[in-house]
């Protein structure tokens, strides 16, 4: 006849097995907790394990030229749509090859997408002293106006929604009587002066007539230098203060020089190459 063991574990055994449970579930519970925590997507940064030495010396070479070749033929400075042009050749010289083009297009987000990411094209002009910079940005009449203040919360949910891009590409130019001078940043999205996150956000209130007191729009405070604004009787369009830092130098990728003048007009061209 087959006995059956009545007898119970010891205690000591039940309390080794309930501590080894207990330390399973601990782990466990610490793989759950990793595997559930929100992740930002991560966006390549400027560095060599995105940009080869190689690259940015090829990015850098064929700016220079581009932007020389392009002052052979214009006397205006580089904007906007010319700018975006002139970074897609850079940018296909040195093969990092293009696949789209907003071909100048007032659309938010990015301008270009090639095999570094995707970019938002920015032309602008530095302040006197060349020791800042502003650019334009989104028109935020959705989120926020006149008619209705908005809350900030989702004003900067709203411009982050928007940065469907990986780099800001800037030039911007000094203008001298004599020459142009072009540097180009190549600066993440996510960048702090970039990111409206980074300001503490308030009200921005009228000064003078009818508006006097009242809200006009939002503005930050100053960070490192930098600052952003929004005003609801220009579109609620944001605008971005930058200040150069040290920091952000490291983003230049080339500069250029040139002279003022050009040196061929249309029929000149045709006739070299006819």
């Amino acid at each position: 006849m087959t006995s059956i063991n009545t007898k119970q574990p010891s205690a000591k055994m039940s309390s080794l097995s309930l501590l080894k449970m207990v330390a399973n579930m601990s782990i466990q519970l610490a793989r759950m907790k990793e595997l559930l925590k929100p992740v930002s997507p991560a966006l390549p940064q400027i560095s060599n394990t995105t940009v080869t030495d190689e690259v940015r010396k090829n990015l850098s070479f064929n700016f220079e030229k581009a932007v020389k070749g392009y002052h052979l033929i214009n006397d205006d400075p580089i904007k906007e749509t010319p700018w975006e042009d002139i970074n897609a050749i850079v940018l296909n010289a040195a093969s990092c090859n293009v696949n789209s083009q907003s071909n100048g297009s007032h659309k938010s987000g990015g301008d270009l997408s090639c095999s570094l990411g995707e970019f938002s094209n920015k032309s602008t002009q530095y302040d006197p002293g060349n020791t800042s910079f502003k650019i334009s940005s989104y028109r935020l009449t959705t989120v926020c106006s006149d008619k209705s203040t908005g809350k900030i919360e989702d004003i900067i949910a709203e411009i982050n929604k928007r940065k469907n891009f990986n780099f800001y590409s800037i030039i911007v130019r000094e203008d001298t009587e004599m020459q142009f001078r072009y540097d180009w940043y190549l600066i993440p999205s996510d960048f702090s002066a970039l990111n409206p996150a980074s300001y503490t956000w308030h009200p921005k209130l009228g000064k003078t007539g009818k508006n006097k007191g009242a809200v006009t729009g939002w503005e930050t405070d100053v960070q490192n230098g930098s600052s952003m604004s929004i005003t609801f009787s220009m579109s609620s369009q944001l605008w971005i203060d930058v200040n150069i830092t040290d920091e952000l130098k490291k983003f230049i990728i080339s500069s250029s020089i040139v002279t003022k003048g050009r040196k061929y007009n249309y029929i000149d061209m045709y006739d070299m190459n006819s």
